[in-house]
């Protein structure tokens, strides 16, 4: 990863599965072909950096093995954009392997969450990424996902993490709908972090709201499936052409809703997620279509 701080587009692709049959229990595979093309695509629209593993590539679901040869996949096809690589497991020891294993494949990143079973305590959290900073000369970006993880970062924990060497930028929640509660969150993040690090917003119907607010980045999970949209949004803070997919996404989660249109566009294979997340359906499918539509009439 270059130098500078983490800023602009991160797109985040899904990691498609396909399918040996229809059965119940029938055995999944990466679908490499749809893995490359997306990545391809997001390195040939711009993107600042791609993003794999993250929520949207269904980390959580994969093996050892699956999540490095995504990772060498992306690496392969990226054409010098930068990659980062989601490093989040149950285990430190794990998280640690996943780190090794992302280093060897030639991520330019990590990106961690704090997955977890049992709740962690803050402590336990910061313990986590000194661990992994002090382990990995890579930069490390700190993910907050309340809805996946459950746990709850303050603006002092955010603090404490970025003050490590090796932190290069915290991915926060989306933000509140009104314009002034959403810029009062972007300044206690801003101010309690270092100046090196950058802020990323996520979520990506309060994306324009996050940039407008200060953010550096966006961690956009339909940049991993419609890259030029997501870089207009970027260029102009403007995402009006974004917006039939919104109601989609607080509907349904932008996980599937990101699944059924990559299906849709032909850019990865039916049925597409892990077991046992399932897509959408029939009716949903067709107003992500009609989203997709009048997106592209814009």
């Amino acid at each position: 990863m270059p130098s500078h701080p983490l800023t602009g587009l991160s797109a985040f692709p899904l990691t498609p599965m396909r399918r040996s049959g229809t059965r119940p229990g029938a055995a999944e595979h990466l679908d490499e072909e749809a893995v490359a093309h997306l990545v391809t695509r997001a390195a040939e629209a711009g993107a600042d950096s791609v993003t794999m593993l993250g929520s949207t590539g269904s980390y959580a679901y994969l093996d050892r093995a699956e999540r490095r040869r995504v990772v060498e996949l992306a690496v392969a096809h990226a054409a010098g954009t930068p990659v980062l690589a989601g490093v989040g497991a149950l285990r430190t020891s794990a998280v640690l392997d996943h780190v090794r294993d992302a280093e060897e494949a030639g991520a330019d990143g990590v990106l961690l969450a704090p997955i977890t079973y049992q709740p962690l305590s803050a402590d336990e959290v910061f313990e986590l990424f000194r661990t992994v900073c002090t382990h990995t000369e890579l930069p490390v970006v700190l993910y907050d996902n309340p809805t996946t993880t459950g746990f709850r970062f303050t603006p002092a924990l955010y603090g404490r993490i970025a003050a490590l060497d090796g932190i290069a930028s915290v991915k926060i929640p989306p933000l509140p709908a009104d314009p002034v509660e959403a810029q009062d969150v972007v300044d206690a993040v801003r101010a309690a972090v270092p100046q090196h690090v950058t802020v990323g917003i996520s979520g990506d119907p309060s994306a324009a709201r996050g940039l407008r607010a200060g953010c550096h980045a966006w961690f956009s999970v339909i940049g991993g499936v419609l890259p030029e949209a997501a870089a207009r949004l970027v260029r102009t803070g403007d995402d009006a052409h974004l917006a039939p997919l919104w109601p989609l996404f607080a509907e349904h989660g932008s996980l599937r809703v990101a699944a059924a249109a990559a299906e849709h566009l032909g850019l990865a294979p039916a049925d597409c997620l892990p077991r046992p997340v399932q897509g959408l359906d029939p009716n949903a499918r067709h107003r992500v279509a009609e989203a997709l539509e009048a997106l592209t009439s814009q």
